[in-house]
C-alpha cells in the first residue's frame, strides 16, 4: 500500500506505476477531478485540508485491509490538499490483480472507503461565496454547510 497526501499536483501515472508489477494483468485507477458545479451551484475554487498525521494513517489503514481481503491485490491512492482550480485532479487512486474484475473492485472500494472515514475536508468556492461541502452541525443550517442565521 502506497499513499501520498500532497499539496501538490499529482502524477496519475506515477500512483499506477505504484502498483503496476509483473503479475498484474490489470490496473484500474479512479481520478477525481475538480469541477465547476455542485448541487447547482458554481464552484471557482476547491480546497482540501487534512489533519495528516490521521488521514495518511487512515488511508493506510484501508489499503492494507483490502489488500490482506483481496489476495494478490496491490492499492495506491495520492490526495490533495490545498487550493485546487477546475480541472485540477483532486485524488488518484490505483489498483492492480491478476485480472480486471478483481482491480475494479479494489478501486472502487478504495475510493469508497476514503470518501466515507479519511478525516479530508472540503470547501468549495463560488460566486455565493465559500461553504463547507457535509458539515452539519448544531451552528449549520446543513445546506451546503453554510452557517445558520
Amino acid at each position: 500500500m502506497w499513499v501520498d497526501l500532497t499539496g501538490s499536483a499529482i502524477d496519475a501515472a506515477a500512483v499506477m506505476a505504484r502498483v503496476t508489477h509483473a503479475g498484474a494483468g490489470a490496473v484500474d485507477a479512479f481520478i477525481g477531478l475538480v469541477r465547476d458545479h455542485n448541487d447547482g451551484r458554481a464552484v471557482t475554487l476547491l480546497e482540501y485540508e487534512a489533519y495528516a498525521p490521521m488521514a495518511i494513517a487512515e488511508m493506510k489503514r484501508i489499503g492494507a485491509e483490502i489488500e490482506n481481503e483481496m489476495p494478490g491485490v496491490r492499492v495506491a491512492v495520492a490526495h490533495r490538499t490545498g487550493a485546487l482550480s477546475v480541472g485540477d485532479a483532486a485524488v488518484v487512486c490505483a489498483a492492480s490483480a491478476a485480472h480486471r474484475g478483481e482491480a475494479f473492485v479494489a478501486c472502487r472500494r478504495l475510493i469508497d472507503a476514503i470518501k466515507h472515514r479519511v478525516p479530508i475536508w472540503k470547501r468549495e468556492h463560488g460566486p455565493d461565496g465559500a461553504y463547507w461541502v457535509g458539515w452539519v452541525d448544531a451552528r449549520c443550517s446543513g445546506e451546503h454547510g453554510e452557517a445558520a442565521r
